[in-house]
């Protein structure tokens, strides 16, 4: 169960960093579409932390189910 955990929240969060890094890199290159790329960007991080939430579901079924 730890390690369904463990990975399901570590994946998220590399990807949420890049994410992030990405956006700051396009807003840097054009800061006139900032707006734009932060609410692509809040999406994006939205549905990468979904995977995290699904990870700890998935974790909280094995555990229980055992």
């Amino acid at each position: 169960m730890a390690l369904a955990f463990g990975l399901g929240a570590f994946w998220p969060a590399i990807a949420i960093g890049l994410i992030g890094l990405a956006a700051m890199n396009a807003i840097g290159r054009n800061p006139s579409a900032a707006g734009e790329v932060k609410s692509t960007m809040i999406l994006a991080i939205a549905f990468a932390e979904a995977l995290g939430i699904f990870a700890f579901v998935i974790a909280m079924v094995i555990k229980f189910i055992k």
